[in-house]
């Protein structure tokens, strides 16, 4: 099965590197690309790194709710989505999910434990699970818990038609297996 992700951000970064040596091809994926809707990549997988939602740091957000439509029919379609911390106090920063998904943004390392999500734990599996970066936890959301830390939910997963999107807070590259299975287990579908 043919894999490609899309790196969703305005600049390339260090992460698109980090996919490409687990093997993941990776393209960059701006806002304008996002929103623009003659573009139609084709990918098993996008990622949204931590702050897309914060001014300070992109132009992001505007782009995911312009696109809300079209990312809700690329999960459904086999795309997986992994999201990851908005990095501001939104009520509405995950608006653009094809599912509700509530946000608070208090950074700290945190006890991560993920129980019998198989994805959750392979998502951490390359640090100490006692002592995990996160950048905030999930009060209120549709979709599964794949990691908690002290009763606070940290990792959601939910699947959405043949895909699946994995909401995180954890501040910290997904381990290389993880990138591998979740980027390969997507069907390569347009954008």
């Amino acid at each position: 099965m043919s894999c490609r992700a899309g790196f969703v951000w305005e600049t390339p970064q260090h992460f698109i590197r980090y996919i490409e040596e687990c093997g993941i091809p990776c393209e960059l994926v701006t806002p304008y690309m996002l929103a623009a809707p003659f573009f139609r990549g084709s990918f098993s997988c996008l990622i949204i790194p931590t702050g897309f939602a914060n001014p300070a740091y992109c132009r992001l957000l505007p782009a995911l709710r312009a696109s809300s439509e079209r990312i809700e029919t690329f999960v459904e379609n086999g795309g997986n989505i992994l999201v990851f911390g908005a990095a501001i106090d939104r009520a509405d920063a995950y608006d653009w999910l094809p599912f509700p998904v509530t946000y608070r943004h208090e950074v700290f390392p945190r006890k991560v434990a993920c129980g019998l999500s198989e994805l959750g734990t392979t998502l951490v599996e390359d640090y100490d699970p006692s002592c995990i970066e996160c950048d905030g936890t999930f009060p209120t959301y549709e979709g599964n818990v794949a990691g908690e830390a002290n009763g606070s939910t940290v990792i959601i997963e939910k699947t959405v038609g043949k895909g699946t999107v994995v909401v995180t807070s954890v501040h910290e590259y997904p381990s290389r297996a993880f990138v591998k299975k979740f980027c390969a287990s997507g069907t390569q579908t347009l954008f």
